[in-house]
């Protein structure tokens, strides 16, 4: 499953670099963190490392269900990559390839 995650997480850190044009998309790390948990109840609830040291965080409300993805590079600037609503907490695992699931 890290396989399949590492070329997606790398995705996004490019994505973040691009994002980085849009200062409306950007803010430093703790500013960003901190409107998704006082704005919409967001906290973290996975992580990941992609290319060139970028983090990738997914922030989720389990009231509302809003959701963010977001993209820390190494500088400190945490980049907004997507949204929506609907959050879901899969607690079993994705099934094996190959299986009938």
């Amino acid at each position: 499953m890290l396989r399949r995650l590492i070329p997606g997480l790398a995705t996004l850190a490019l994505i973040a670099g691009g994002a980085q044009a849009q200062p409306g998309n950007c803010a430093p790390r703790e500013v960003v963190v901190d409107r998704l948990a006082t704005a919409y109840g967001e906290t973290r609830q996975s992580m990941g490392l992609g290319a060139q040291g970028a983090v990738m965080e997914v922030f989720a409300s389990q009231t509302s269900g809003s959701w963010t993805i977001t993209v820390t590079l190494p500088d400190g600037l945490t980049c907004l990559i997507a949204s929506g609503r609907a959050f879901e907490a899969m607690a079993a695992p994705l099934p094996k390839p190959g299986s009938d699931a």
